[in-house]
């Protein structure tokens, strides 16, 4: 298998990405893997390669010396590290990192997460309150079988939420 960079030396490096589901193969000679600096750990930057395998002409579209305000962070310091260095660095740097978050990332807009057991159980509380709710009006109606029902189902609820 031939070098993704050179296309003449045989392949010895292999890296791999999973972007929006896809997986996506980058395979490296020595020699350009040592000029890209993966066989280096503390200089490799995955930045580094993926802006020089096509995502750097969208970073560059911005001002050369384009540098943040608040933390004096440049393009050349993204390049090297892969990191930003503060949260306005993406105000200052939009223009280049929107095409390049979405293609990393499965949208630009973080929304959060939460183990899916706290969901479930954000949905039974709410069961819960309706169905207590409905308890109380049940027994300040004197419905006491439908009250006796509830009172049932919430006491299932009360079970599956605790362990």
């Amino acid at each position: 298998m031939n070098c993704d960079v050179c296309g003449e030396k045989e392949a010895s490096v292999f890296l791999t990405q999973i972007v929006e589901g896809k997986m996506q193969k980058v395979n490296l000679c020595e020699a350009c893997s040592k000029a890209k600096g993966v066989n280096d750990p503390t200089g490799f930057a995955l930045a580094d390669l993926l802006l020089g395998l096509g995502a750097a002409q969208q970073l560059e579209k911005g001002p050369a010396a384009a540098k943040c305000p608040v933390c004096g962070f440049t393009q050349g310091d993204f390049k090297k590290t892969g990191r930003l260095g503060c949260s306005e660095c993406y105000v200052t740097f939009a223009d280049g990192l929107t095409g390049m978050l979405a293609n990393m990332h499965k949208g630009t807009l973080h929304v959060g997460k939460s183990p899916g057991n706290r969901a479930r159980k954000r949905e039974l509380n709410a069961r819960m309150q309706t169905l207590r709710e409905t308890l109380d009006q049940a027994v300040a109606t004197e419905n006491y079988e439908e009250a006796a029902a509830l009172r049932d189902e919430i006491r299932q609820l009360e079970a599956e939420l605790i362990p």
